[in-house]
């Protein structure tokens, strides 16, 4: 992938809306990209952190693992995605596992390189801040979950951020969400069973807040979900 597409592929991403496109440019010239296979991993957890992704096609899982090889998923990232999202402005190593999921391309930015355009070009740094601060916000909201919220209740709000971000709104406002996440797939997200979500997915059917077809597809009316919350 030539300099021009990698630029194109970076101006998708949250973190660089603002820049203008002799900005972008600078992050292009230090930037490649690479093709992965389904099955292997972009980093391991522990790796020297060394580069930030951006998704131009595919899907990456990222998890983490403990002492007895318990998984749990952080996320799952798709076209139009970077991770990890602190990548920039942290040291040390990776904090997680990267597995990808399908084929796919990856932009790689290296964080070194990255830092000496900033230190060239102070005016970058505010304009990433401030992008930053609102995945930071997010991931406040998440961890407000676990926290203060019971496990029937993370499990309908996990659904909602799901569907908000891999599902596609039907004409009826409805979510509809592919069955790409299975039951263990859903508890690792959130630290809980696989049994604990199949009794919460079963009820909410039971009750009509969620329609499962054929092949597993889900669909739902996001706000009448957390309706059951609040």
């Amino acid at each position: 992938m030539k300099a021009e597409a990698i630029k194109e592929v970076l101006s998708w991403f949250t973190i660089f809306r603002e820049l203008e496109g002799h900005e972008l440019d600078k992050i292009a010239e230090i930037s490649l990209s690479r093709e992965f296979d389904k099955g292997t991993h972009v980093f391991m957890q522990g790796d020297p952190l060394k580069n930030v992704y951006f998704v131009s096609n595919g899907k990456i899982k990222i998890y983490k693992s403990d002492i007895n090889g318990k998984e749990q998923i952080v996320s799952i990232q798709k076209k139009g995605d970077m991770f990890p999202h602190v990548g920039f402005f942290r040291r040390g190593d990776y904090p997680a596992y990267s597995e990808v999921l399908e084929k796919s391309t990856l932009v790689i930015v290296p964080i070194a390189e990255f830092e000496k355009v900033l230190i060239d070009n102070p005016e970058l740094c505010i304009k990433l801040f401030r992008v930053l601060g609102e995945k930071i916000v997010d991931l406040q909201n998440r961890l407000e979950e676990q926290i203060l919220n019971n496990t029937n209740e993370q499990i309908i709000k996990l659904l909602v951020r799901i569907g908000k971000n891999h599902g596609t709104v039907q004409e009826n406002g409805e979510i509809f969400l592919k069955a790409e996440f299975t039951n263990r797939d859903l508890a690792n997200m959130i630290g809980t069973t696989r049994e604990t979500v199949s009794r919460t997915l079963t009820k909410l059917k039971k009750d009509n807040l969620i329609n499962v077809d054929r092949q597993g597809n889900m669909h739902f009316d996001p706000e009448r979900l957390l309706e059951e919350i609040y």
